[in-house]
């Protein structure tokens, strides 16, 4: 049996360590961290990791000038820990082209958790500057972290992947709550919730985690209730086709692969899956995945030739592919669009959507040209990059809702999946996940994916090269999906959505809410206190 004597005695060990202990005691509770994401989504973890990191940052006060630097490097450790091995598959997208890249990997395994950690680092150093002495310092720390992961989700274009709330996906119960605060606010209530275990070792320990796990109880009951009253309905008289092809990088950029690449498209889109299936005939709406194509698609007469005849009347395409710059036919390429297509049956292109958020150092470089001019280039060698789209926009689909297109790491992004215009009536993903190989990459973009379902209330239809293809209804339930690594069809319906949720109605302000009022409560704490 776990003693409170026991817990102190273990607190004040960890309060106490300096130097290389720290370090090592931060980046272990970060790895350990990273086991809350998918495709573990061991959450429980955080109950051990976090009440660490207040212990840590209650010991940085031994250090100089407030111990601010002292937390800030304990964050930066954690981050590295946290990090690492959440994104080690990054890793692999630097081989499919090795002879060109793989000398660039060791940079990018550890140089992008590096960067990554700086903001960790940020929001350990802003609560150690608003330390209390109470349980009031456990929502310094998730005011402050969830500052700096909002940060990290937007400076120099954002990149927001295994934010700490993501932790709370399953049960699915637990996700519901982001229909009404988002992934910020849950980033928020997850570590104020799995910190509250620090508070064991002050006056009134008691208080804190009951109230956490009073918490997580009502977010649960709360969830189970949105589940039930919300059973998966779908659109009458509207068929999915998901087509997941399974290439290889070194045959999906190749264009001497151009004919095979459309003969296996082609099969396998029409390929009957069951008894009673007749194939593509059978499909309202038939949908490839990202960059479908090694070449420019509207510029390959016998390609979009083969589309038509491939669609039936009544049957549309939405695929991804690369998009050639408007121009004369004839004029040299150097840039292009990553781009969607929504094709009728007779060949004809219906709506356009170009990618407005570009992956760093795989769509286009920080300072392009003078990148290129040292030898860089970026994983996809689109000499200058690709162009980013304008606008986003809601796409029109015979036969179907209007729709919300996300190219490939737009589904990570909330904001992106907020529509500026008419509410659509579902969100399409196309994305290539195949740059990753089979690894946990795939699992936690899809993670992600069906986040942006439960916060917006929209179902949500995702179409990757190598998987994880799926159809998720709109409080989150994955209805249908090919596995990881796997060629094949997904037949499916698509759901209903519903009514505009609170988090589509009014964003990040509930969410900001929650971290105004848990600063205020800290800073009124701390003079209080009359704390330097």
């Amino acid at each position: 049996m776990i003693r409170p004597s026991m817990i102190r005695s273990l607190a004040l060990g960890i309060v106490l360590a300096w130097g290389w202990k720290r370090a090592a005691i931060a980046l272990a509770a970060g790895a350990l961290s990273s086991l809350a994401m998918a495709p573990f989504n061991a959450w429980p973890v955080l109950a051990l990791t976090f009440p660490v990191l207040v212990w840590l940052i209650d010991g940085a006060a031994a250090g100089r000038r407030r111990g601010i630097p002292a937390a800030a490097l304990t964050g930066f450790c954690f981050g590295m820990g946290y990090f690492v091995p959440g994104l080690y598959w990054i890793g692999n997208a630097f081989l499919v082209d090795a002879d060109t890249f793989a000398w660039l990997m060791p940079f990018a395994v550890l140089g992008l958790p590096a960067y990554l950690a700086l903001f960790p680092a940020l929001g350990f150093a802003l609560a150690r500057l608003i330390w209390t002495r109470d349980a009031t310092r456990l929502l310094a720390l998730a005011a402050c972290l969830t500052g700096s992961e909002w940060l990290r989700g937007h400076a120099l274009t954002g990149f927001p992947w295994n934010t700490v709330g993501y932790a709370l996906s399953q049960p699915l119960a637990l996700a519901q709550s982001a229909s009404l605060i988002g992934i910020w606010g849950m980033t928020f209530l997850t570590i104020a919730i799995f910190a509250s275990p620090a508070a064991l070792i002050d006056g009134k320990s008691w208080r804190a985690p009951a109230a956490a796990v009073a918490l997580l109880v009502i977010m649960g009951v709360f969830g189970a209730i949105r589940l039930g009253l919300h059973p998966t309905a779908f659109v009458a008289d509207l068929k999915l086709r998901i087509m997941q092809p399974n290439l290889q990088q070194d045959v999906k950029f190749n264009y001497g692969a151009k004919a095979d690449v459309m003969r296996r498209y082609l099969a396998l889109s029409d390929r009957a899956s069951g008894p009673k299936a007749t194939g593509v005939r059978d499909t309202n709406v038939l949908i490839w995945p990202e960059s479908a194509f090694p070449f420019f698609l509207t510029r390959e007469a016998d390609a979009m030739g083969q589309i038509a005849n491939l669609l039936s009347p009544g049957t549309v395409l939405i695929t991804g592919s690369v998009r050639a710059p408007d121009g004369p036919r004839n004029s040299p390429i150097t840039r292009a669009y990553n781009s969607i297509y929504v094709i009728d049956h007779d060949g004809t292109v219906l709506s356009v959507y170009d990618k407005l958020h570009l992956v760093p150092f795989g769509e286009f470089l920080p300072f392009q040209n003078l990148l290129e001019r040292i030898g860089l280039e970026q994983l996809t060698r689109v000499q200058g990059g690709f162009i980013p789209g304008t606008v986003r926009r809601n796409l029109d689909v015979p036969h179907a809702p209007r729709v919300l297109p996300l190219i490939c790491y737009e589904a990570i992004f909330p904001t992106d999946s907020v529509p500026n215009e008419e509410r659509p009536g579902w969100i399409v993903n196309l994305t290539n996940d195949g740059w990753f190989g089979i690894s946990t990459g795939p699992h936690q973009h899809l993670q992600q994916a069906q986040w942006r379902a439960i916060e917006q209330g929209l179902p949500l239809v995702r179409s990757a090269n190598t998987g994880i293809s799926a159809v998720i209804d709109p409080v989150g339930r994955i209805v249908a999906q090919l596995s990881l690594g796997t060629e094949g069809v997904l037949d499916a319906m698509l759901p209903v959505a519903l009514p505009p949720t609170i988090y589509a109605r009014f964003g990040d302000g509930p969410a900001a809410i929650l971290l105004v009022l848990a600063l205020s409560t800290v800073v009124r704490r701390r003079v209080a206190q009359k704390l330097p």
